[in-house]
């Protein structure tokens, strides 16, 4: 068994498994902890061998480590304005020994392009607080509240920033609420990352979706791709065959 010592875990964190490469990843319950969007956002996503990737947001860095493990790019960049998240995330990177090829930024969505510089990433992805203002039940835990609700960046601030840092056909690859689909369609066609792909995921075949994956492409003609649902559940409650692959899982859940 791995110590605490080791894996450099503070009192109340977690070292929790990835299912790809034997990675592990340093969370905290009293935090906020990946969920199922972030997973199949990084199976949805591609970096292509010699591309950088940008993630905005990045919270504990799961999406720069799962996409590292899943795809052959150069680098992987995090960047999250919660301090206390981009140090866990920082320790994940060291932990799974990926200090060459992932990096965690400490900085502000609304500032990304002047951090970075224009046209510096072929791909952005994205898993941005999907509530606007107080819309929603607020959470006690502010750091929790900053990751669900557009408190502290808005899918504008995204979108902008996001046209900035991509090169003419860089790719943009987000997560969000279908509830949203028509603002972020129209906005991603305003910035310049035409909508090119699109799935939405729905908990059982015959409940409405919850989650849309969409890519676009900076500067590209306008023809979009629905792509087949995923659906997460059986009727029986159990995992679909399709999510259990994009875990990495086989039946028994191993």
């Amino acid at each position: 068994m791995t110590s605490k010592m080791t894996t450099g875990l503070k009192p109340g964190e977690r070292l929790d498994d990835l299912q790809i490469r034997g990675y592990r990843i340093i969370q905290s319950p009293g935090r906020f902890c990946f969920g199922m969007d972030a997973v199949l956002l990084s199976a949805f996503a591609k970096v292509k061998k010699g591309e950088r990737a940008l993630d905005l947001g990045t919270g504990t860095g799961i999406l720069p480590i799962l996409l590292e493990a899943k795809n052959g790019g150069e680098s992987y960049t995090g960047l999250e304005i919660q301090e206390e998240s981009a140090d866990m995330a920082r320790r994940s990177v060291l932990y799974n020994h990926l200090e060459d090829r992932v990096r965690i930024v400490t900085g502000d969505i609304r500032e990304a392009a002047a951090l970075f510089g224009a046209a510096s990433f072929h791909v952005i992805t994205v898993n941005p607080p999907y509530m606007i203002g107080a819309h929603g039940l607020k959470n006690d835990n502010e750091a929790k509240y900053i990751a669900r609700h557009e408190v502290l960046c808005t899918l504008e601030d995204v979108l902008r920033e996001s046209e900035r840092i991509l090169p003419d056909k860089g790719r943009f690859y987000m997560v969000h609420r279908p509830f949203r689909l028509a603002e972020i369609l129209s906005g991603m066609s305003r910035h310049r990352m035409e909508p090119k792909r699109m799935r939405l995921v729905h908990p059982y075949i015959d409940k409405e979706p919850n989650m849309v994956l969409l890519e676009g492409v900076k500067g590209a003609n306008p023809r979009m791709t629905v792509e087949p649902p995923l659906v997460v559940y059986n009727k029986d409650g159990t995992y679909t065959d399709e999510l259990l692959e994009l875990y990495g899982l086989d039946r028994q859940g191993r």
